[in-house]
């Protein structure tokens, strides 16, 4: 588990500083500015030949559509950021993470069976645990980073819960017990 998680923050932290352009939220409304937000979500060598689709009108409905934006050569998906959001969040996941979201916001039980990678590079704002945001919405932003999702929610269970203290903690989907770590990187100083 260690060497994955340093390699996926070590791939992440190299790509991170051409991937920092913040946005001020997740309402987008066409499809090409959609397109945009979702290829800021990861890697360029994720994005390039990621499949890009759209949130689903209702992401609890038993089969919900996530509509293909852009058709992808690989198993990864990116999705811009989620609409009605108040902040945007646009993030790309391999194919057991997009299971895995499918099935929790659908409310079906989730069954994966390996380890799932995640990126948001351009961060999440999570709950500031300590009274120390100057933030309207008492929110911390967690810059770039990756999330890793697995079967065995006991190899989490012990990591630190809070955001925002910048280093790796885990969370879990409101209303869901499945815990998914988050790799925080910083941006790294271009040479």
């Amino acid at each position: 588990m260690f060497k994955l998680v340093a390699a996926v923050t070590f791939a992440a932290s190299l790509t991170a500083s051409a991937q920092m352009d913040m946005k001020p939220s997740g309402n987008q409304s066409t499809d090409k500015e959609k397109i945009a937000d979702a290829l800021r979500a990861g890697p360029p060598f994720i994005v390039k030949d990621a499949v890009i689709a759209d949130w689903p009108a209702d992401p609890k409905a038993p089969n919900p559509e996530y509509r293909v934006l852009r058709a992808g050569k690989s198993d990864w998906t990116c999705l811009p950021g989620i609409p009605g959001y108040p902040h945007d969040e646009p993030m790309c996941m391999d194919k057991t993470s997009m299971q895995w979201i499918k099935d929790s916001l659908a409310e079906r039980p989730v069954h994966i069976d390996q380890i799932g990678v995640m990126y948001m590079f351009s961060g999440a704002w999570v709950p500031d645990l300590h009274g120390t945001s100057h933030s309207a919405d008492h929110t911390y932003h967690v810059g770039p980073h990756a999330m890793i999702i697995t079967p065995h929610n006991e190899d989490l269970a012990k990591f630190n819960r809070d955001g925002s203290t910048g280093q790796i903690y885990i969370s879990h989907l409101p209303g869901h017990s499945e815990l998914y770590l988050i790799i925080p990187f910083k941006e790294w100083p271009t040479q």
